[in-house]
């Protein structure tokens, strides 16, 4: 079996489950076509889950020598990562807690054996 490639892009400023939602349409598919459908997607998270993939082809194609019509993408996460906390002050005296959640997005590419 082929080697993975991997990339990673940490402390993207948008939440888990926004980028979620992205990196489920593109989980299992060909790196052109993950690509090109990234491209029209009008969700903001399609611009760092394209450019991690992205890192991952220059990744596998500089230092594996693999190449690019061959690869798919394995294997794709959104976890958490720290999340920014202030507060906004309200009625009363009170303040109301403000959460900027981030992520880290994970891309693990594997090489398909071509079909004649």
């Amino acid at each position: 079996m082929a080697e993975e490639v991997r990339a990673v892009y940490r402390y993207v400023g948008i939440s888990p489950q926004k980028v979620r939602r992205v990196i489920d349409q593109v989980r299992g598919k060909r790196v052109d076509e993950a690509l090109t459908m990234l491209r029209f997607m009008p969700q903001a998270a399609a611009r760092p889950v394209a450019k991690t993939i992205a890192s991952a082809v220059a990744n596998a194609e500089e230092n594996f020598g693999l190449a690019r019509e061959d690869l798919v993408i394995a294997k794709i996460t959104a976890d958490q990562a720290p999340m920014r906390r202030w507060r906004r002050f309200g009625a009363r005296g009170r303040f109301k807690p403000i959460l900027r959640r981030s992520s880290h997005i994970t891309v693990v590419l594997r090489e398909v054996e071509p079909t004649e």
